[in-house]
Formats: C-alpha cells, structure tokens, sequence
C-alpha cells in the first residue's frame, strides 16, 4: 500500500483533539503525520492510517494496526540528492509493505523510535 506524497509532522495534541472520535478511551498520540488529505498516526496502542476518499475527502477509512501485527520495518534517510526519507512496515502475514515517504522536515530517527519503542512491548 502506497500513497503519493509526502509526510509532514502535525502537532499530536492538535491530532489528539481532531480524531479524538476514532480514540478508544485513554488512547494518547504521541506523533502524527500529514500526507496531502491522508494522516497516520502513532499512538501508545496502534498506528492508524486515515485515508480520506473521493473528490471531496468526505469519505474516510480508518485503518488500525496494533503494533503487534508489524513483523518488521525499516527506514531510509535522506541523502544529498534525495531529500526525503522512507518507512516501509510490513504486517504479520503479508509480503507487501505498507510504505510512506517523509519531507526533509520531519525526524525519520524519530518515527523509527516511536515504532521501535511501541512494536517492542
């Protein structure tokens, strides 16, 4: 699963507020990130990939991972020519990725030590 475009960071508070309607009781975001329309976020549960659908975004699927589903996953960082960095996650049972890519803004160390830190549990 591929989408086009680029991550940025979003405030996790601001997400907190926004999605507070798909959080289960007590669930905290601990980073978020904007792909165009799309958001992923990473909370102390799950990561949560939201894909807004159709022309007019009205349409949403929320797409839950526990982080016990995610067999692996690896980072690429930047380099001189290619500004942006790279997640791939794969799931339990599946060969494909789910695969992101992230502006030269945001911490890709620091994506790789959320899911470090939450898939380890």
């Amino acid at each position: 699963m591929a989408l086009f475009g680029n991550a940025h960071a979003v405030d996790p508070a601001a997400a907190q507020q926004e999605y507070a309607r798909i959080l289960a009781q007590g669930e905290q975001v601990h980073a978020a990130y904007q792909l165009i329309r799309d958001m992923i976020l990473f909370t102390d549960r799950r990561m949560i990939l939201i894909d807004k659908q159709g022309v007019t975004g009205r349409k949403t699927e929320y797409h839950s991972i526990p982080y016990r589903s995610i067999s692996h996953f690896a980072v690429e960082t930047s380099g001189h020519m290619d500004l942006d960095s790279e997640l791939k996650i794969w799931l339990s049972g599946s060969s494909v990725p789910i695969e992101k890519t992230f502006t030269k803004g945001v911490d890709i160390y620091e994506v790789q030590a959320i899911l470090a830190h939450f898939s380890m549990r």
